[in-house]
């Protein structure tokens, strides 16, 4: 069972750094374009197409599972911090049971809409150029996919008393104050 977590986080891992570069790469493009439309008067062809649909579902979609493998998705603990132990475990396996059927269930329909998409080459003509959007419908099930899996091994690691092996630490912004004020 290590093995899947471990497996699990490199790959989670790796999406997250591509949601970081589509983040990267979607600045530099639109720099570009902005240079080059009032600098040069000639824009980059396409720039709206490829930042709305590639980088936004890339930085969107693809990440989500980082954000719940670092259990750092929003919660509001107000009334669960107050109940016994064994109410609060129930609570989260019951939230992570919910967590994988929407998000299973979000992969598979989009999933199909995906693949009606490849099916018909879907595209966008942004001016004299027709730009092949049908890869991006993969994003949504791709990241929703990995997210209901990271939710698996979290209850299945839950209900059998498991230790996981995601890496769920997060970074703490006190201890980027700690290290920026030893630098200094």
């Amino acid at each position: 069972m290590k093995f899947i977590g471990t497996l699990l986080a490199g790959i989670t891992n790796f999406v997250s750094v591509l949601g970081g570069l589509a983040i990267a790469l979607m600045m530099f493009h639109v720099a570009f374009d902005v240079i080059g439309r009032y600098l040069f008067n000639t824009p980059l062809p396409g720039t709206i197409t490829i930042v709305s649909y590639y980088y936004m579902s890339i930085a969107a979609f693809i990440p989500l599972a980082f954000a719940e493998q670092k259990d750092a998705h929003i919660s509001v603990d107000v009334v669960t911090e107050r109940l016994p132990p064994w109410i609060r475990n129930n609570l989260e396996r019951l939230a992570l049971l919910c967590s994988l059927a929407v998000f299973s269930l979000l992969a598979a329909r989009s999933f199909v809409e995906a693949q009606g998409k490849y099916r018909m080459s879907a595209s966008v003509v942004q001016g004299d150029a027709d730009i092949s959007i049908w890869f991006t419908y993969y994003m949504l099930p791709v990241g929703s996919g990995l997210m209901a899996l990271i939710v698996l091994y979290k209850l299945v690691s839950s209900v059998f008393g498991l230790e996981s092996a995601l890496n769920r630490e997060r970074a703490k912004a006190d201890e980027f104050d700690s290290e920026r004020r030893t630098q200094d």
